[in-house]
């Protein structure tokens, strides 16, 4: 007999909002997660679930028995973000915020665990819950729950996760098929040349005038060396240089970020961007250089997956509430796991049914509607559910 997760989830309301509200009021960042991850261990414990600690503040538990195994996954950490909602349940801790939703994707993935074990016996393999820390901070903590085994012993055929969207109103989940979410490298560049006297620029070697110039010229990237039909953004984000109105500086120094949907874009731009720094910058007599922090893959959504995943949120939810999601530049790393096994990420409304928009993710006024968690978390039991019993 088919179960009704979203009755199931509608009763656990109560209690996933002070689970959320818990979570929200003590927010930790990236690979800092430790009272969170205790959190986390005692509500499994109350609820017999066997876990592990991986991954320093990671929990990776499972449900159920069988050779079949499917994966869920939650992030758990929150952002550096001072707080602004106003909210009697704010966060106790200056300076960082849940401005992601990871409180309520954590709770979700708590109420889904109660839930599936409450039909451990019926399952029809195991279920595994990934809490994962450190997904808003290179290097990502799905690469390090991925090396410590979380995939393996049994290796799930399927991992699906969601992320709140205050772009789509409550109630509604977007799905979409292949590329979703960019891979995100940060870029770090040094520019040296020879102060001088700003009136005597012959004098010195300007970096700043290299600098302007390697702005433009490595922009030819994406507008000349790339197929157009394949995503990319280059963005200079950063510039740092100089203290005087008369003083030519020795050193220049720029951020930036690279974001592609295709690895082969992605390696070939590296490539590009080490070489046309150092030989642009050598035009003005400039050194240059270019440290490139290699941060997470595209996201990208396995079509068998993913067609699963839509068809049991139609079923769960109805075809009305589901929708189509828009590929997006952002950075995700769920995508780790979706280049290792068959993956499915989708985005779970969370903005007011009464609100034409609401402040959106990274905004210190960010605050989701809490009735979302009853579509999120209904949803990820049904599909771990299904998954292990089609």
């Amino acid at each position: 007999m088919k179960i009704d997760f979203g009755k199931k989830a509608q009763d656990l309301f109560p209690v996933m909002q002070a689970l959320r509200r818990h979570l929200h009021q003590y927010p930790e960042l990236s690979f800092q997660e430790v009272e969170t991850s205790a959190f986390i261990q005692n509500h499994l414990s109350g609820l017999s679930v066997e876990y592990r600690v991986i991954a320093g503040t990671g929990v990776l538990a499972q449900i159920g028995s069988g050779t079949k195994c499917v994966a869920l996954r939650a992030d758990i950490d929150a952002l550096p973000i001072t707080e602004e909602t106003g909210l009697e349940f704010a966060s106790c801790t200056d300076g960082v915020m849940h401005a992601c939703g990871h409180d309520t994707h954590t709770t979700m993935l708590l109420a889904a665990a109660q839930m599936l074990k409450e039909q451990e016996s019926s399952l029809g393999g195991i279920v595994k819950l990934l809490f994962q820390p450190g997904e808003e901070k290179v290097p990502g903590g799905a690469s390090m729950m991925i090396a410590e085994g979380a995939l393996a012993d049994p290796t799930p055929s399927m991992i699906f996760g969601q992320h709140i969207n205050p772009d789509s109103p409550v109630g509604e989940v977007a799905f979409v098929s292949g590329p979703m979410m960019a891979s995100a490298d940060e870029l770090y560049w040094t520019i040296t040349g020879a102060g001088a006297h700003a009136a005597q620029p012959h004098l010195g070697k300007d970096p700043i005038f290299a600098a302007a110039g390697l702005i433009h010229h490595l922009q030819s990237f994406i507008t000349r060396r790339r197929n157009p039909l394949e995503p990319a953004v280059l963005t200079i984000t950063s510039i740092h240089g100089g203290s005087a109105t008369n003083i030519i500086p020795d050193s220049v120094e720029l951020k930036g970020t690279l974001r592609t949907f295709s690895s082969s874009v992605r390696k070939e731009a590296w490539e590009f961007l080490e070489e046309q720094t150092k030989q642009y910058c050598s035009l003005h007599g400039c050194e240059g250089s270019v440290r490139i922090l290699k941060g997470y893959p595209p996201l990208i959504n396995d079509v068998q997956a993913t067609e699963f995943a839509q068809s049991v949120a139609e079923g769960v939810l109805g075809k009305h509430h589901v929708a189509a999601f828009e590929p997006k530049m952002w950075a995700e790393d769920f995508s780790f796991y979706s280049h290792h096994i068959p993956a499915c990420f989708w985005m779970l409304g969370g903005r007011p049914a009464d609100a034409a928009a609401m402040p959106g993710l990274h905004n210190p006024k960010f605050s989701p509607d809490e009735t979302a968690m009853i579509t999120g978390s209904a949803l990820l039991a049904s599909v771990a559910a299904e998954a292990l019993n089609r």
